[in-house]
């Protein structure tokens, strides 16, 4: 039995069209845009700032933990052994002046053979300083420095007369001879960091 209505079933037989479906609602539309897909490009630029934070983060803690220090005592004292002349050395430098190499020939020296000493120092400005101490005229550290330098003058540093030069390199340099043999200080630093290293210059004593 039926109630005298016509149902889809009737319609469809008939020929007609079926009821259009109803618009969705201003609900249902916002809830569509906030599919997986758009809010991963919603979150994006957050996570790629978040990213870049913890790189530059780990980049600032890596750069300490990868900078190699040495400790330049035996290379010091082995130079000091060989060597013909009294060997001179920075002493007491301040903790932010950190020893990156040191080395000496005085390995293969024999007794009268010159021997060179050489050590770099990262600076508190992150630069370069090195110091030279050698009775060898001929030697590549001591000529690197001096050979074709531009005399600069002096200047008096730790109670001692120093020529300052400028390198073919463009960089300072301290340089002083204490009896047969040259000690220079040069390198990227700024010229008062230089000072501080050849302030320090003593002799060796172990």
């Amino acid at each position: 039995m039926t109630d005298g209505r016509p149902t889809s079933q009737d319609v469809h037989e008939a020929g007609g069209e079926p009821a259009p479906e109803a618009p969705p609602s201003a609900a249902e539309v916002r809830a569509g845009r906030f599919s997986a897909a758009n809010m991963v490009r919603s979150l994006l630029p957050l996570i790629v700032i978040c990213l870049a934070i913890v790189a530059w983060t780990t980049w600032r803690q890596s750069g300490d933990e990868a900078l190699h220090t040495v400790d330049p005592s035996s290379t010091i004292q082995l130079a000091s052994a060989r060597a013909s002349y009294p060997v001179l050395a920075p002493a007491d430098l301040p903790d932010d002046y950190r020893v990156t190499s040191a080395r000496t020939d005085a390995g293969n020296a024999t007794d009268g053979d010159p021997v060179t000493l050489e050590i770099g120092y990262l600076t508190p400005s992150d630069e370069y300083a090195g110091f030279v101490v050698s009775d060898d005229p001929e030697s590549g550290a001591v000529g690197a420095i001096v050979s074709h330098a531009e005399d600069e003058g002096t200047a008096e540093i730790g109670g001692e007369t120093w020529r300052r030069v400028t390198t073919t390199r463009g960089e300072t340099a301290f340089v002083r001879e204490v009896d047969d043999a040259t000690v220079a200080v040069t390198g990227s630093a700024p010229d008062d960091e230089l000072q501080v290293v050849a302030a320090a210059v003593e002799p060796y004593s172990n």
